[in-house]
């Protein structure tokens, strides 16, 4: 019994393990973007670059793009004023360039960022 039972338990215990992801690529660029709108915590507000944000997925070269709002903190050194941050990750530089000049965005940051923030912060990492 102990023979048949060991084995699952362990086969359960790997399967549960959450997987890490593999570091990014080197040269790939993290495009890290933070929104303060002009009138904070509006739901509607937020919730149009939240749509703003999916709607850009579709563009060429994107890796990924997660969107979301500040977890609050009491930690000192954890900024949590922002409204809405956006993570995306590109191959490249150029493939960072070639989304910021893609039309959709272009229209997305227009129509959608500008118009409500008042302030926004942009962070590209490398590696």
């Amino acid at each position: 019994m102990i023979r048949l039972a060991l084995p699952a338990l362990v086969i359960a215990a790997i399967s549960s393990c959450a997987p890490i992801a593999p570091p990014a690529p080197r040269g790939s660029v993290d495009h890290v973007v933070l929104v303060w709108l002009k009138r904070p915590g509006n739901a509607a507000d937020r919730e149009a670059l939240m749509d703003a944000g999916r709607e850009l997925r579709s563009i060429p070269g994107i890796h990924f793009l997660d969107q979301g709002t500040a977890l609050p903190s009491e930690r000192p050194t954890v900024d949590d004023s922002f409204d809405v941050g956006y993570v995306m990750r590109f191959d490249s530089p150029a493939a960072l360039e070639a989304y910021a000049k893609h039309p959709l965005h272009q229209q997305k940051v227009n129509e959608v960022l500008k118009p409500l923030s008042r302030r926004i912060l942009v962070y590209d990492i490398t590696r």
